[in-house]
């Protein structure tokens, strides 16, 4: 963690309980903190901060197992909110469709999400690109209508 940078420095992974390198490169990345993610992170650091390696620990302070959260925590509170199940590495195709569709810049969703280029982005996520299922030309009109002068009406 660095707050200061407001960023999530991901360095390794935990598979299996076994502390690897990351996938690639690229998955060696720094994730940028929204406002609300920072908060959280920040109550967080008031329980766990300086005490442990890890920020989301056990009750003996070891790192957190998937499969423990998912069993325990994430399908009970999924079942709590009647909605369907699913992984919870599923919220990261949740964020980035969000991201798209707020038309945040694909650049920065390609490195937040640890790709190297948006080529896997697009793949994955174009049909939730604002606009992009219409092939009507609105978006690129609604764009010249809003910087360009309104032409004015003349009588014949």
């Amino acid at each position: 963690m660095d707050f200061e940078r407001r960023q999530i420095l991901i360095r390794e992974t935990i598979v299996k309980g076994v502390v690897e390198y990351t996938k690639t490169d690229v998955s060696q990345r720094e994730i940028e903190m929204s406002q609300p993610v920072y908060e959280a992170f920040q109550q967080q650091w008031q329980v766990t901060g300086g005490r442990y390696d890890y920020v989301f620990v056990n009750g003996a302070g070891h790192p957190l197992e998937y499969n423990n959260v998912s069993r325990r925590i994430w399908h009970p509170l999924l079942r709590f909110l009647q909605l369907p199940r699913r992984k919870a590495y599923q919220t990261r195709h949740t964020a980035a469709t969000l991201w798209l569709a707020s038309g945040e810049n694909p650049e920065w969703i390609a490195r937040q999400m640890g790709h190297s280029t948006t080529e896997m982005l697009f793949r994955t996520y174009s049909r939730y690109v604002p606009n992009l299922t219409r092939r009507d030309g609105s978006a690129f009109e609604r764009l010249l209508a809003a910087h360009l002068p309104v032409a004015e009406e003349t009588a014949p």
